[in-house]
């Protein structure tokens, strides 16, 4: 292990959370909050940037750089981002409760959108804006932020992109991973930026706007309204917020592809065949299921549409009380949570590309098992799946399920029942917000005591790793010299 790369790594990228911190400063210039505004987040970035100055003071002899520490700085930075990203939250007295405070920023950088907080709207405008800019920040990566700002870091670049980035498989747009990191964040900031324009040309006010676009850029859903979408009750803002989160859940390698124009490469793409699919199935299903309770069809597809939306994104926004659907829906929607979006986009969940890869290694068994003496080889974009990757996508759904039964036996210590702690860990695991009952789209995580607030927070980091970074963090075989 390279401790001293990694540490200068990780001070770097503290120096630029500091420096992200600015904007919300701004804010609370514009909006008149007085020192009592300002003080919490110039404090919060003078220690951010300090600490980090202070560790990256000097560039490393030995900068050799490979996947065991690219997964520790990922796991790392991480850590350190919810901790200092918590900083303004606990001087302004907003959160007072370090715990809630790092549940309430890991929930806003990992973009699950859960939050501890009963009263959102109580909050200042500099503190909303830090709190959805999280969202932002979190959703690309802030180490592919990163990777396109700061100097190179020789041989290591591959393998931060390889573990920050979501999906089964890694790729790149340009040879270049720091060509490709910049392309990637230029088509990000510019699909945010139409979605503000957008909802302002909608009637919501231009604060809310940029809240609402973080939210759903990184397909995060903290709103400054304690009725989340519901507030504003138009229809033209839950369609453009709504088809944007499908947008924002497709892999933005396509985005890329659509750019030049390469249209054969988005129109074979079949994960993207496989997101579309599910979309369709559950919408349809769920509006046959609970057209008994709408008298208006307008108003049926409306909430369905936002609602299946939100949930295979993983966004967490709500139009409408799903809790009080029937249950097949309330299955149907659950199963979305462990899907997901595309590999290499914004949104959390296992991902589709493993989902497809999953059902048809399952086909493919079945088959086997009628016909013993078939070679039948498991094909994904039009390729056969390698025995590494078979391998990959299996392991991590091992690790996920055994993961996911160890919160969940942490969370059962303080929720009041079993819908209300599986719902939760399956909520933050997938990084999505709103679960079911106490954690509902009209709940909140508050109820839950500080162990199982703090094991949530650590599994929406590791929901948005997936998983892997912040176990090998834990290995000591990890801190090994060598």
């Amino acid at each position: 292990m390279n401790r001293r790369m990694v540490s200068y790594v990780l001070g770097r990228i503290l120096f630029i959370t500091g420096i992200l911190m600015l904007p919300a400063v701004v804010v609370a210039v514009i909006y008149k909050e007085g020192w009592q505004g300002l003080w919490p987040f110039l404090l919060s970035i003078a220690i951010t940037t300090a600490v980090g100055l202070l560790i990256s003071q000097k560039k490393p002899i030995r900068t050799d750089f490979f996947a065991r520490e690219g997964l520790v700085v990922v796991a790392l930075s991480w850590l350190a981002l919810s901790f200092f990203g918590s900083l303004p939250f606990i001087f302004s007295g907003a959160i007072p409760n370090p715990i809630d405070a790092f549940f309430e920023t890991a929930s806003g950088f990992s973009t699950t959108g859960a939050s501890i907080l009963t009263n959102v709207e109580a909050l200042s405008h500099s503190l909303l804006w830090w709190r959805s800019f999280t969202h932002l920040i979190g959703g690309m990566g802030v180490l592919v932020l990163a990777l396109a700002v700061m100097p190179k870091i020789e041989s290591g670049d591959v393998f931060i992109m390889r573990a920050e980035v979501p999906g089964p498989t890694f790729g790149k747009v340009r040879t270049k991973l720091r060509s490709s990191a910049r392309i990637l964040y230029v088509i990000y900031l510019s699909m945010t930026a139409v979605l503000v324009l957008l909802l302002t040309l909608g009637g919501m006010p231009l604060f809310d706007s940029f809240i609402h676009a973080f939210g759903t850029a990184g397909t995060g859903g903290f709103s400054n309204k304690a009725v989340s979408i519901g507030y504003y009750n138009s229809a033209y803002i839950d369609y453009v917020l709504g088809i944007s989160m499908i947008l924002f859940g497709v892999n933005f390698n396509l985005y890329y592809a659509l750019f030049f124009m390469r249209m054969k490469n988005i129109f074979k793409n079949e994960e993207l065949r496989w997101y579309f699919g599910f979309i369709t199935v559950s919408f349809t299903l769920i509006c046959i299921n609970v057209s008994h309770l709408y008298s208006s069809v307008s108003l049926l597809f409306r909430d369905v549409f936002f609602t299946v939306s939100t949930i295979i994104t993983t966004t967490g926004y709500a139009t409408a009380n799903f809790d009080t659907w029937p249950v097949f829906s309330k299955v149907i929607l659950l199963l979305l949570m462990f899907v997901g979006g595309m590999a290499g986009s914004t949104a959390g969940g296992i991902k589709v590309s493993r989902v497809a890869i999953y059902i048809k290694t399952a086909i493919k068994e079945i088959r086997v098992n009628v016909s013993p003496n078939r070679r039948l080889p498991i094909l994904f974009e039009g390729k056969p799946i390698s025995a590494l990757l078979s391998r990959q996508t299996s392991v991590y759904l091992i690790t996920y399920a055994f993961i996911f039964v160890i919160f969940l036996l942490i969370t059962t210590t303080s929720a009041p029942n079993f819908t209300t702690a599986f719902s939760a860990v399956a909520a933050t695991i997938n990084n999505i917000g709103p679960g079911l009952d106490m954690v509902g789209p009209m709940g909140n995580y508050a109820g839950f005591n500080n162990l199982t607030k703090f094991a949530l927070s650590l599994i929406m980091i590791m929901g948005r790793l997936e998983l892997f970074p912040i176990l090998v963090l834990l290995s000591p075989r990890t801190w090994r010299r060598g």
